[in-house]
């Protein structure tokens, strides 16, 4: 089924779906950059209690870069992958209620063409190690991290990021 019609209709329904009312609208709540930062820093310090380098970024609800980390010693690729898998979360997550980029993977995974179609965009990489930040039920943003040795202690790291900031987010 990967027909021009099929590319067509793919390529309008992701149109429709940017403008989903699951993320943050304009006046509504935006994440400072103080939480975003201590976030990426808690995400750092987690995967290097665990032995692992990795950098990590966080993105607003728009997927515009907010803060970007190195760990120390982090391999070159790392902070690209970090934010591209934080770029998924905010581009597709909020469309179909997802939280993390794995389910974005999986999800997109079930119909190949258009896993093909969205790996074609430069930035997204549908693969474990990123999560959506939510507040009241919106996505506000997400956190990605790259350079644990798999996606889930990627995920983990990001998930303690969230952690260190979830008290002072709006309730």
């Amino acid at each position: 089924m990967n027909t021009p019609r099929t590319k067509l209709l793919f390529t309008a329904a992701l149109a429709a779906l940017a403008c989903n009312p699951a993320r943050a609208a304009p006046g509504e709540y935006t994440l400072p950059l103080d939480l975003a930062t201590q976030a990426a820093l808690e995400a750092v310090h987690a995967c290097e209690a665990a032995g692992h380098r990795v950098s990590v970024a966080v993105v607003d609800a728009a997927g515009q870069l907010q803060v970007q980390l190195k760990g120390e010693r982090s391999t070159p690729h790392t902070g690209r992958f970090a934010f591209r898998k934080a770029y998924s979360v905010a581009s597709f997550a909020p469309n179909y209620g997802l939280e993390t980029s794995a389910e974005v993977g999986a999800l997109l995974g079930r119909n190949p063409a258009v896993l093909q179609a969205v790996t074609s965009i430069p930035e997204a990489a549908p693969i474990p190690g990123a999560v959506a930040i939510r507040v009241k039920g919106l996505h506000v943003g997400a956190i990605g991290v790259s350079g644990a040795p798999g996606g889930d202690k990627d995920e983990a790291c990001a998930r303690a990021g969230i952690a260190r900031i979830a008290d002072q987010l709006p309730k």
